[in-house]
């Protein structure tokens, strides 16, 4: 059986013509969108995300705020920064780019965050609400990827659905989408045993724990569904 390529480009350019119109009929009312993303440190894979943020609010016509901290930064500082953004009523949306160092307390700054600002939806109510099925916020990476499963007309009803990994970022959200879409899923992680059990058995294999090369043929039964989430610098 012949692989189908499924990009995701075109369906990008479109949802960000959407954003554009939305964001300028927001503004016409008086209310620019406005975000701020907060980066601490200087890791080139987090500067790049941020970078690529900036720029998608600027073809959105989203105001936007990138606020830089050095590695050493005392977690206050930050956690003050928060409070200043949650109480400003020109910005709508707060980022903090993750990884955070090591004297971070993560979930501490995830939930100092407003959470009717929390548009990563990783507070803690944030993620209660989409484990009720009632999300607010969805982290962007799984929402992406339901986005795309709906464009390209992608039945998940009924369907086998395995996910490879088990992060708060992307392996559980997607989970939890897929099982509201009425998949039976599962979740495999550093200690599946058998694992080639089931991803051959997957109509959808969604492939999210940040190692390059890990998913095989052998891995894959034809006619499957297979999604790489991963971003990673090859040799």
């Amino acid at each position: 059986m012949t692989a189908k390529i499924l990009d995701g480009t075109v369906l990008a350019k479109k949802l960000r013509a959407d954003f554009k119109t939305r964001a300028e009929a927001l503004a016409a009312r008086g209310t620019r969108p406005g975000l701020a993303v907060i980066l601490v440190g200087e890791d080139a894979a987090s500067q790049v995300y941020v970078r690529n943020k900036v720029n998608a609010c600027a073809q959105a016509g989203f105001h936007s705020e990138k606020i830089s901290y050095p590695p050493e930064v005392e977690p206050g500082l930050v956690l003050a920064k928060i409070a200043e953004l949650n109480a400003d009523p020109e910005i709508h949306g707060i980022l903090v780019q993750l990884p955070l160092p090591r004297h971070f307390d993560s979930d501490a700054v995830l939930k100092a965050i407003a959470p009717e600002k929390d548009v990563d939806g990783f507070h803690a109510e944030n993620v209660g609400a989409l484990m009720q099925g009632n999300p607010r916020f969805i982290p962007c990476t799984p929402y992406g990827i339901m986005k795309f499963f709906a464009d390209a007309g992608i039945e998940l009803k009924g369907k086998e659905a395995v996910v490879l990994g088990r992060s708060n970022i992307v392996g559980k959200p997607m989970a939890m989408l897929l099982m509201q879409a009425s998949a039976t899923v599962t979740i495999c992680h550093s200690q599946t045993r058998d694992l080639l059990f089931h991803t051959r058995r997957a109509d959808i294999l969604v492939a999210a724990l940040g190692r390059a090369r890990f998913v095989t043929a052998e891995m894959v039964k034809p006619g499957a569904v297979v999604i790489d989430v991963g971003i990673n610098r090859l040799p």
